[in-house]
């Protein structure tokens, strides 16, 4: 094990101890915020100091397993006990240093997938629609629930921009490298001449806030229009002002909702996609400010970022980000997502890995 992380698993058992101290106190007890919060990260400690011992006590058997090989009559017993210790302690570490590694608390919301199509016109509408039917495909494999937020369609088909909300455990985890610029080359339906053409798309991954954050924007600064609602939805729907426009006046900020029948239900939902995108705004900004201090492997996600590459001709996708290359085009744009995401999420640790060095190397605090 290297000695950063040696070095900040030490701190684990000192911390539970001060954890199991606090926790006794009346005081604490008494404030159930402070004590629902030390309750949640005493729950976090105990697993990694647990871990760590489990650690040490087979490092302590491995030792003694190698003594054991001066004694001729012990080899055998012994290199079978080496062999049992070592592969424990490589499996313990790996989960020691997935379990150091600092966690997005928003990881495990829900999600809404913003799809917006940029440079090429109809056929960027058209991609828009493809990559909107990828993500759905891809929720169905999850189980993941997924609700039409908003959408404006396309004029031969797809969408100028659609809104979907994703409903599920970790959704947010999983979709949110999906953010940035998506390029697709292939040959447009409406291509006479079999010319390949270039276009793009913007995808914006958005954790669904807190209930409670929605509460802290001033009523004051936000403007609410009603209109009615175009596109699928029935008759009920094209004859009411349900559509439900809400514009946050400081940042200018715009969501809209127009997917259901209920005025009511509609603002209630553009007021989460209003506070998702606010907020987004926020952490886009500390990422970039993060970024400027690290690698930044992943990117901040921000959507003039281009990250991957559909090429329909030769059935490739590349994520740029990461150097991924994968003949599979078909079977990805049919939700199968998983090589990808899954590799971006192992490019994400590593780096953080890498960060936890630095920050040891600094003196910093994990």
């Amino acid at each position: 094990m290297k000695p950063f992380l040696r070095q900040q698993l030490e701190r684990y058992p000192v911390r539970l101890q001060e954890l199991d101290f606090f926790l006794s106190q009346q005081d604490v007890v008494s404030d159930m915020d402070r004590f629902r919060a030390l309750t949640r990260e005493h729950a976090e400690v105990s697993t990694v100091a647990a871990r760590y011992a489990a650690f040490l006590n087979r490092e302590q058997e491995l030792a003694g397993a190698r003594q054991m090989l001066d004694d001729p009559d012990m080899v055998e017993m012994a290199q079978e006990e080496i062999g049992e210790a070592e592969g424990d302690i490589t499996a313990l570490e790996e989960e020691l240093q997935r379990l150091l590694l600092p966690r997005d608390p928003d990881d495990s919301r829900n999600a809404f997938l913003e799809i917006r199509a940029g440079t090429g016109g109809d056929e960027s509408a058209l991609f828009a629609g493809d990559l909107l039917r990828m993500y759905t495909r891809y929720a169905e494999r999850q189980g993941w629930r997924t609700e039409v937020v908003s959408e404006s369609l396309g004029e031969v088909g797809g969408y100028k921009e659609a809104v979907i909300r994703v409903i599920g455990q970790g959704v947010y985890g999983m979709l949110k490298f999906e953010s940035g610029g998506h390029r697709v080359q292939r040959v447009p339906t409406t291509e006479t001449q079999g010319r390949i053409h270039t276009s793009a798309c913007t995808v914006a991954a958005l954790p669904e806030p807190d209930e409670a954050q929605a509460v802290q924007i001033n009523p004051a600064d936000l403007r609410i229009d009603t209109y009615r609602a175009s596109g699928a939805g029935g008759q009920h729907i094209n004859k009411t002002d349900s559509a439900v426009r809400i514009t946050h006046l400081p940042t200018g900020t715009v969501a809209e909702c127009q997917d259901d029948r209920s005025q009511h239900r509609n603002k209630a939902k553009a007021m989460q996609v209003l506070v998702a995108r606010i907020h987004e705004k926020e952490r886009s900004a500390r990422a970039a400010r993060e970024a400027a201090t690290r690698k930044g492997l992943i990117g901040s996600g921000d959507r003039s970022d281009r990250i991957r590459t559909y090429n329909f001709p030769q059935g490739r996708l590349t994520d740029h980000r990461i150097n991924l290359t994968l003949y599979k085009l078909q079977f990805i744009m049919d939700g199968d997502l998983d090589e990808v995401i899954e590799a971006l999420r192992l490019a994400r640790k590593a780096e953080q890995l890498e960060e936890l060095e630095l920050g040891a190397a600094g003196g910093g605090r994990p």
